[in-house]
Formats: C-alpha cells, structure tokens, sequence
C-alpha cells in the first residue's frame, strides 16, 4: 500500500500545481483530480499499486470519460464493471451547459475508452491481472473547451503558448516521476502526441524503455475505425508487450 500512497501523494501534488496555473478567459477548465477525486483516488490505490511491464499514456480526459468518472479513459461501463470502482462525482467550479458532469449516472459512452478498455478487458482476464502488467495515464488532467454553445474540446496542444509550456512543465515532471516509480520495460502512447511526450521523458530520464505508439482509438482517427482492436493487438504482439 505504500507505493500506491506515494504515487497518490505524488497526484496530490499534480492536482495543487495545475490548480495554480491561469488560463485564457476564451477556456472553460475542468479539473477532474478535483472534483471527481474519489474515484480517482480509488484508480490509484487500487491499480496503480506496484512496477508494471507496461504504461499506456494518453493526451488529456475526454468529456464523456475521465471528465465524468475520473478515470483515464474512463469509459462508464468498464469504470462500473471491469474496474468495479464506485462513488460519488462532485461538479467542476463552472460547468458549461453542453458538457454537465454526470460521474457514474453518465449515459453516454466514450468511444475511445470503450475501445481501448475493451482490448485490455478481453486480453485479460480481470482488472488485477491488467493492472498488474500495465498502467493506464493520462499525461494531463484538465479538461479544457471552448465558450460556444457546443462545448467543442480543446486540447492541451492547442493552447497559447505560454499557458502550454507552464502546463507542460508540471505535466512533464509528474510523468518523469510516474515513470521512475513504475518501472516499465515499455512506455506505449496512444497516439502520436502521447508517444512524444514519452520519447522527451525517457530521453531525459536515460532510461531503457522501449517507446512506441499505438494508434488513437478516438472516431475522429479514420484510421481506428475498422479494426482498430485487430491492428492494436497485433502491434503490441509485435512490441513483445503481449505474447503472441
């Protein structure tokens, strides 16, 4: 349990420094290491308890995902079922109409957390055999949109460049920690922009980890919407992640 603590001490730490930063008025924040912490907490001390073979990082929280269960990709149904984590979800400090935060009532389901929580769940057996070989991310915990009346999502690539460096810098320096504490033999990006930030991390840690990506399971990524689970699978068999 103590490692499970100091990576949740560690979390802690990300949550107060990213609380600290301003953003462009043009942006609505949600912080989901704030109000959805419960949950988050229990991703952590229930999943994120020892070294594992594997991280798989992805870029920020989508809104019908970690924004409304707080956690990484978190789809509802393997939040409830495959991880079976339950509680209660707060609300952000200003909520836009189109984009209400639900928690676990949410009826919606986010395509990409379905997709990637689907292989993991049908590759392993339980979530204690998963999270007992790989470790799921995100490097940054905010949620950010636009004012407009459909909430459209921004992601942390897109903000001005002063607010993105500061942003960075904390996100950076929690992953370089997360890394070193877990121990993977493998850092996977979902995605291009999670695969360079491991590939920055592993340089300036020196570390042997192999670096990779898999391709994004979002809908809006033509690529992952025929046979996204096929293709994923057999790169990480190729990877040597998973055995063939």
């Amino acid at each position: 349990m103590e490692f499970a603590h100091t990576v949740r001490d560690r979390t802690l730490l990300l949550r107060s420094q990213v609380e600290s930063l301003r953003f462009s008025k043009d942006y609505i924040v949600y912080d989901p290491l704030d109000y959805a912490w419960n949950l988050h907490e229990q991703y952590i001390l229930r999943y994120l308890c020892h070294p594992v073979k594997a991280i798989f990082l992805g870029m920020n929280p989508g809104p019908f995902g970690m924004a409304q269960t707080g956690v990484p990709f978190g789809e509802i149904n393997a939040v409830k079922t495959f991880m079976k984590i339950e509680g209660e979800v707060g609300k952000p400090s200003f909520e836009h109409p189109a984009r209400p935060v639900k928690g676990l009532s949410i009826q919606r389901s986010e395509v990409s957390g379905k997709r990637l929580w689907g292989l993991l769940s049908d590759h392993y057996a339980t979530a204690e055999q998963c999270f007992g070989e790989v470790s799921v991310l995100n490097y940054c915990p905010l949620v950010f949109m636009d004012r407009g009346p459909t909430g459209k999502n921004i992601t942390p690539d897109k903000l001005p460049k002063i607010e993105r460096l500061a942003l960075e810098t904390i996100c950076d320096s929690y992953l370089s920690d997360l890394v070193v504490l877990l121990e993977p033999t493998y850092l996977i990006g979902v995605g291009n922009y999670a695969k360079a930030k491991l590939m920055k991390i592993a340089e300036s840690l020196g570390t042997g980890c192999k670096v990779d990506s898999i391709l994004h399971p979002s809908p809006g990524n033509p690529l992952a919407n025929k046979g996204w689970a096929e293709k994923t699978e057999q790169k990480l068999i190729d990877l040597g992640v998973w055995d063939a």
